[in-house]
């Protein structure tokens, strides 16, 4: 049986990487689609998408009204996924820091696996163009949240993922509001703690090529917050009731003028 797959990208000011990337993914898994999720990008990035759209069907866009935050794009790019019957959904980042070329990796650690994560912290993998300070501070959260936790993941944070769809569904995906890094552990946490499977891939992660990060301190410092609350209170369980709310329709964060979002 063929495995369906969608790779979710948010996108805010990424005009110069875009087109790029997206052409480096179809050249490596040309059978895979792209989701490309814009908040209403100033320098045209929106526009750029739509483009690659009207002359790709398997590229598909959906717009958002402004800039909202990563955990809530990759919720919408979760919902999408599944509403459109997809296996696979990944996670990956618009500005090159996560190579394409991992993606057949993936995809075949992916069939014994709910959850794929590329790891910068297991043997073969690395952030070989980052200074000493940021490499203290990320390797360091990842201890921290794995001690705290008790998640044994070595790369909590890291962005770069494959999840099953069928695993998705069965959280309640509007409940998550983390943001960040504190999305990306509690992703991890909450499949770890529902007996998921959770495979590590090893990856090299570059530096963006073109702009800048939109990284903060206050991602951090969310992400540190995440982690101690969680320990306390173990609020972080997020699995679906009865009555679950998966769908864009029901989404707290609704994306707006959809274009490209075809039904395969």
């Amino acid at each position: 049986m063929t495995v369906r797959a969608i790779i979710a990208i948010p996108t805010y000011n990424e005009r110069d990487n875009i087109v790029t990337l997206v052409n480096d993914i179809k050249q490596v898994v040309p059978s895979v689609d792209v989701l490309i999720i814009d908040d209403n990008s100033p320098d045209g990035t929106g526009k750029i998408a739509d483009e690659l759209s009207a002359r790709d069907s398997s590229i598909h866009v959906l717009h958002r009204p402004g800039k909202m935050g990563l955990g809530t794009a990759y919720i919408a790019g979760f919902l999408y996924a599944i509403e459109q019957g997809y296996d696979l959904v990944f996670e990956m980042d618009a500005d090159f820091s996560h190579n394409p070329s991992y993606l057949p990796q993936f995809i075949a650690l992916a069939e014994n696996a709910d959850l794929v994560i590329g790891s910068r912290y297991i043997k073969g993998g690395g952030t070989p163009n980052w200074a000493p300070l940021r490499k203290f501070i990320s390797n360091g959260g990842n201890i921290f949240a794995r001690a705290i936790l008790g998640i044994p993941v070595h790369d909590c944070t890291g962005g770069y993922r494959c999840y099953r769809t069928a695993a998705l569904r069965t959280l309640n995906l509007n409940a998550i509001r983390a943001q960040g890094y504190a999305f990306q552990v509690e992703m991890a946490f909450n499949f770890w703690k529902m007996g998921y499977r959770i495979r590590e891939t090893p990856i090299i992660f570059e530096d963006r090529r073109v702009g800048t990060s939109k990284m903060s301190r206050k991602i951090f410092i969310e992400a540190f917050l995440w982690v101690l609350r969680t320990r306390v209170t173990g609020d972080a369980d997020v699995r679906r009731t009865p009555s679950p709310s998966n769908s864009l329709a029901d989404a707290d964060i609704k994306p707006i003028g959809s274009v490209g979002d075809r039904r395969p």
